[in-house]
C-alpha cells in the first residue's frame, strides 16, 4: 500500500490523522516540549505594576477633566478673597495684619479635603457600574488595587493643594524656598491622610447619593471645627473641645505653623493666631502632630484594605 506521499505503507499499518503512518508500537514516540504557564498574581512585580496602573488612571482622569481642575480651586480662590476680605475687620488695627494671610493655610487644608473626597468618590461611581467588581477579581491583591486609588488620590490632591501656593503673595505669604519646600511634604501627608478616609467610606457605600449625603454630614464639620477660617484661641470650652477631637486641627495646624514662621507678628497677634493645639496647656509639637496624621492614615488604610478583602 502507497501512501499520498508515494511512501511504501504495509497493508496492515494504520494511518495517523493527515494520511501519515502511525508509530508501530513499542516505538518511541518523540518528546513533546512542555512550555511552562505562571499564573498572574500574588507576586511583587504584579502588585507593583497593579499599584502603577491603579495609580495612572487616577492621574489620567484629573488630567482630561479640566473642568474639574478649575471648579475645584473656585471655591478655595471665594473662601480666600471674598470671606478673607470681609473678616478682615475682625483685625482692624492689629499692626495691619492681613486676615487673608491668616485663612491662606486652612484654604489649603479645605483645598486638599475636597479634592481627595472627591477623589474617593469614583470608587463608589466604578462600584455602580461594575467596573470595580471586575478590578477586584484581578490576580492582583487587592491591598495593591486600594493602595493604588490611595496614592493617586493623594498625588491629585497634592497637585491641587501645590498650585494654591501660587496665590501665597497675592495674601502677604513669601515664596521662601524651604518653606514651600515644607508645605509641599505637609500637604502630601495630609493628601494621602483624606484620600484614604474617603476611601474607607466608600468602601462600603454603594450609591453616589449615600456617599455625597455622608461626605457631607463628616466633611463639612471637619473642616469648620479644624481652625481653618477661625483662630482657636478663646473659644468656648465646648468648641475648644471639639477642635481638639477634630483629626483636620493636626493637619491644618503644621501648616500655619510653617507659614507663620515666614512672617513677622507681634507675640500678641501670634499667641491669638498661632495658638496651635494644645493639651491641658501643653502645645502639641509639629513632629507629634505629624506623625498622628501619619499613623492615622495607616490605621484606616489597614481598615480599608480588610474592607476591600471581604468576599461581596
Amino acid at each position: 500500500m502507497v501512501d499520498d506521499q508515494g511512501q511504501q505503507v504495509g497493508a496492515g499499518s494504520a494511518l495517523a490523522p493527515g494520511g501519515r503512518p502511525a508509530p508501530r508500537a513499542g516505538a518511541s514516540a518523540p518528546a513533546a516540549s512542555v512550555v511552562g504557564v505562571r499564573v498572574a498574581g500574588g507576586t511583587l512585580n504584579d502588585d507593583l505594576r497593579a499599584i502603577r496602573v491603579v495609580w495612572k488612571r487616577e492621574l489620567i482622569r484629573f488630567s482630561r477633566n479640566r473642568i474639574r481642575i478649575v471648579t475645584s480651586l473656585v471655591q478655595p480662590i471665594l473662601f480666600l478673597f471674598v470671606l478673607g476680605t470681609g473678616l478682615s475687620p475682625i483685625l482692624s488695627g492689629s499692626d495691619h495684619f492681613n486676615f487673608r494671610t491668616f485663612m491662606f493655610p486652612g484654604v489649603i487644608g479645605m483645598t486638599v479635603l475636597f479634592t481627595a473626597i472627591f477623589s474617593a468618590i469614583s470608587i463608589v461611581w466604578d462600584r455602580e457600574f461594575g467596573f470595580l467588581r471586575e478590578m477586584l477579581v484581578a490576580p492582583v491583591h487587592r491591598s495593591a488595587l486600594v493602595l493604588g486609588k490611595c496614592l493617586g488620590g493623594a498625588t491629585v490632591a497634592t497637585i491641587q493643594g501645590a498650585i494654591m501656593l501660587a496665590l501665597a503673595g497675592a495674601v502677604g505669604v513669601p515664596y521662601h524656598p524651604l518653606m514651600l519646600l515644607i508645605l509641599i511634604g505637609e500637604i502630601a501627608l495630609t493628601a494621602f491622610a483624606l484620600t484614604v478616609f474617603g476611601v474607607l467610606m466608600a468602601s462600603r457605600i454603594s450609591q453616589i447619593e449615600a456617599f455625597q449625603v455622608v461626605t457631607q454630614m463628616v466633611v463639612l464639620p471637619m473642616f469648620f471645627l479644624s481652625g481653618a477660617i477661625f483662630p482657636t484661641s478663646k473659644l468656648p470650652q465646648w468648641l475648644a473641645v471639639l477642635t481638639k477631637i477634630d483629626p483636620l486641627s493636626y493637619a491644618v495646624d503644621p501648616l500655619r505653623r510653617t507659614v507663620f514662621s515666614q512672617i513677622a507678628l507681634s507675640p500678641r497677634l501670634n499667641a491669638l493666631l498661632n495658638p496651635g493645639v494644645t493639651w491641658n496647656g501643653w502645645r502639641l509639637p509639629t513632629l507629634l502632630e505629624l506623625a498622628m496624621v501619619a499613623v492615622a492614615a495607616g490605621v484606616m488604610l489597614f481598615v480599608a484594605i480588610l474592607q476591600f478583602s471581604r468576599t461581596d
